[in-house]
């Protein structure tokens, strides 16, 4: 079997080398090179195009920008984001910015080494205390929920509101749509909170799954 080439980025050194130094004794993993900016993720990326890059998504530069960036140009890589953020925002982010798995430091290393090995294998991963809130069926709370969830129908959201949802599914965090909008960031969380109540959706991740429902219905309407 091939060897995953692996390439880790990371600010933090004390973190990056314990890391290296526990994944570079494991048979099925090479570390080919290591970073600490998103500028040394792109240049790592383009220069040695490893198997899969593991990135933190506060690094200097934006881990989020870089997995953008490296997804465009160089489409081979993997990107797996190993950070200890758990913020929704930042998890939706990176998922649209083309991230294959996202996972919280703390991560036991047998089971980082089967992340690794199944994003391989074209496998896609959110760590469980993530999933729940990520993934959660978009079922209604009660049979006389609003169908909204369920079809994609946007319901009476607003125009302002419709504006700030299709944002929030292009992966924007708030302080990036006020700038998109003209608005403070505390109008936009006010905005956001509004819509994830009509919507009926805990987080603003299930939120744009609606608005991309809602997208693909209308695109699939005579």
């Amino acid at each position: 079997m091939d060897k995953i080439h692996l390439v880790i980025v990371d600010d933090h050194p004390l973190f990056l080398e314990g890391v290296v130094a526990i994944l570079g004794t494991e048979p099925g993993i090479q570390i080919i090179g290591q970073g600490s900016s998103a500028m040394d993720a792109i240049r790592l990326a383009s220069d040695l195009l490893p198997d899969i890059i593991l990135l933190d998504i506060n690094m200097p530069g934006g881990g989020v920008f870089a997995a953008r960036t490296i997804v465009q140009t160089c489409p081979v890589v993997k990107v797996i984001m190993l950070t200890a953020s758990d913020d929704d925002e930042d998890v939706l982010a990176a998922l649209k910015g083309g991230a294959k798995a996202y996972v919280l430091k703390g991560v036991a290393t047998r089971e980082l080494v089967s992340i690794l090995h199944a994003v391989q294998d074209g496998q896609g991963y959110v760590t469980p205390s993530l999933a729940a809130s990520i993934l959660a069926d978009l079922a209604p709370r009660s049979e006389n929920a609003e169908p909204a969830v369920l079809d994609g129908d946007l319901g009476d959201l607003t125009g302002r509101e419709r504006q700030i949802l299709e944002l929030i599914a292009d992966g924007f965090s708030n302080k990036e749509i006020g700038l998109q909008v003209s608005l403070t960031e505390k109008t936009v969380k006010h905005y956001v909170t509004n819509i994830l109540q009509k919507l009926q959706v805990h987080n603003r991740v299930q939120a744009a799954l609606v608005a991309q429902r809602a997208l693909l219905k209308k695109e699939q309407k005579p």
